[in-house]
């Protein structure tokens, strides 16, 4: 008996912290939060990387994908950066397993987008032209209710109510004005 609970002890001892590290990969924490672009290359100086990395630098597109709550990731080799910040080994191979990549192509770098679903978008091989990313990104439903909500977030105004007929001659109550009407429902 003594040897089943040691067993049973030391299978729990292991296993929780493999499943507790499941429930909180990297993709799980950007769910709802931003849009993760990964790209996957087998070095350095993979054209595909190398200008996209450089295309997202330039001032109209940095501008765009800082818009649209995005994220990038890159592997190169094995070693991950978020946002140009070096990522541990362990935090890098679980980004791997989660994307279900089972062989990196050495030819061409990857480039995947994962929505704020945590569903992938576009999974490509090869060079690909941001505007084709950002169009995409336009085109989900979170998206759409992104862009519509500035424009109905701005409350009409509201008509100042004046005295009424009765208390024309009396004093307002000390300077006090009328509550603020609450404020309209969020739509997440």
């Amino acid at each position: 008996m003594f040897i089943r609970s040691l067993t049973l002890a030391a299978l729990f001892a292991v296993a929780a912290p493999l499943l507790a590290a499941d429930a909180d990969t990297l993709l799980a924490q950007e769910r709802g939060k931003s849009r993760p672009l990964i790209i996957i290359a087998a070095s350095s100086v993979d054209p595909t990387l190398v200008t996209l990395k450089k295309s997202l630098n330039e001032s109209p597109n940095k501008e765009e994908f800082a818009k649209r709550n995005m994220v990038l990731y890159t592997i190169v080799a094995l070693a991950g950066q978020r946002n140009g910040k070096d990522m541990d080994a362990q935090s890098t191979m679980a980004l791997i397993r989660e994307l279900k990549l089972s062989v990196l192509d050495k030819d061409q770098a990857q480039v995947i987008l994962v929505g704020k679903d945590g569903e992938k978008k576009i999974d490509h091989k090869g060079a690909i032209d941001p505007k084709e990313i950002f169009s995409t990104i336009d085109q989900m439903p979170m998206a759409e209710k992104e862009a519509a909500a500035p424009a109905s977030a701005v409350p009409a105004p509201e008509p100042k109510s004046s005295a009424p007929a009765g208390k024309s001659g009396k004093a307002s109550n000390s300077g006090k004005s009328a509550p603020a009407a609450p404020p309209a429902g969020l739509d997440d």
